[in-house]
């Protein structure tokens, strides 16, 4: 391109921090086909969003997302705001000419992702292109687990077992956050980390979810309010306040050709920091994913002599790997921020070759629609329920 893409990110905090990191390394790791400019981070206090603009290295800072998204020198809006405000920042955007990235979940419901997917629709007819940060699929060996199973390695799918497990709620004294308010974030773990885990699925099987059975559980109910109104302090103030999302979920699914798949997404997992798993097994082998040991693959071939069958340990560093060509010699290890640099990587190439980068924001309206039958399944006592229109990735 003639010029450089220049980037507004509307919200900042811990997921700012990682898109910041991504859009600030991806050009010196990898041979972009256009260049990028940090030019603008938006948020509502001034002060902390200029301190953060200084800190991870954006030219400017403001407080109003509309007036920067009508600026004719932005070209790209990154989203890394809380779930309430996803449609009403990207349709804007979209309908104003910006390609959109756009943290996951897509929406907090099944109506604001369609209209996202809506408008995601008629921005491409312009050129214009929008992409849901499902960050996970660009760990090199998640990307290659799906490129296994692409080339036959596990035969048919048969079952799949997938988790997200974290603890940093087992603490009822933890303060009540905007991630535990459902007019905020949609939902609790369901959404916030079982979407990645639905997402794995769907993405390294390439088969959509078609049908759920599940419950979701709320096991601390009131937590004290934080000391900061901002509702984001660590700290604990006066009083308490309602939980108003789940903090864990498990549920059964149903791939398209009949697979069963088990899913649990959970805030309560003591000792799991961010254990993230998937194991997909067929009737030729398995292959099994570790996000707390990231850079490596397990693989079991059951064609294989019986003497030499057993699980075999990949390590996903070598250079004909994906993404790893911009990285380090054979065995020096990525880390959980590379993936953020793989996501600008293909966004960036995906607007220059006028495609859209993976994940569409269809694929985030199929996830958003799994979500919803989860906790519809809960409600009526855990019986199976069709999930609306299930997309298929790729």
């Amino acid at each position: 391109m003639s010029r450089p893409l220049r980037v507004a990110m509307i919200g900042y905090g811990f997921m700012g921090a990682t898109h910041s990191q991504g859009w600030q390394t991806a050009p010196r790791a990898f041979d972009l086909p256009a260049a990028v400019e940090m030019a603008v981070v938006v948020g509502r206090n001034t002060d902390a969003v200029a301190g953060f603009a200084t800190q991870w290295g954006w030219a400017e800072s403001a407080t109003d997302w509309r007036e920067v998204i009508a600026r004719d020198d932005i070209d790209i809006v990154d989203i890394v705001t809380p779930g309430d405000s996803h449609a009403e920042i990207a349709i804007a955007a979209l309908d104003a000419g910006k390609h959109v990235l756009c943290e996951k979940p897509l929406a907090n419901t099944v109506d604001e992702a369609e209209a996202m997917q809506a408008a995601a629709s008629r921005a491409a007819e312009r050129g214009i292109r929008a992409m849901v940060g499902f960050t996970y699929r660009r760990v090199p060996a998640v990307t290659f687990l799906r490129d296994l199973i692409a080339q036959g390695k596990v035969g048919t799918v048969q079952q799949v077992r997938a988790s997200y497990r974290q603890d940093w709620l087992v603490d009822p004294r933890a303060p009540l956050a905007w991630r535990l308010q459902k007019e905020h974030a949609g939902s609790g773990a369901l959404g916030d980390i079982g979407a990645h885990a639905i997402d794995l699925v769907q993405f390294v099987t390439g088969l959509a979810v078609e049908s759920v059975s599940g419950v979701v559980e709320t096991i601390v109910k009131q937590r004290p309010l934080p000391a900061s109104s901002s509702g984001l302090s660590g700290t604990a103030g006066e009083g308490y306040g309602e939980v108003t999302v789940d903090d864990l979920a498990i549920f059964t699914g149903r791939l398209a050709g009949g697979a069963l798949a088990s899913f649990e997404a959970t805030r309560f997992a003591t000792g799991r920091k961010n254990a993230l798993t998937v194991e997909v097994s067929g009737d030729k082998g398995a292959l099994a994913f570790d996000l707390e040991d990231l850079n490596t693959l397990q693989y079991y071939d059951r064609t294989a002599p019986a003497e030499l069958q057993g699980f075999t340990r990949i390590l996903v560093t070598e250079g004909e790997h994906p993404y790893l060509e911009g990285w380090w010699p054979a065995g020096h290890m990525l880390g959980y921020e590379h993936g953020f640099s793989h996501q600008v990587k293909d966004l960036v190439e995906g607007i220059v070759a006028g495609v859209d980068p993976h994940g569409t924001f269809a694929e985030g309206l199929g996830v958003q629609r799994v979500l919803a039958a989860v906790e519809q399944s809960s409600e009526n006592e855990s019986s199976w329920v069709r999930v609306a229109n299930p997309v298929t990735v790729g």
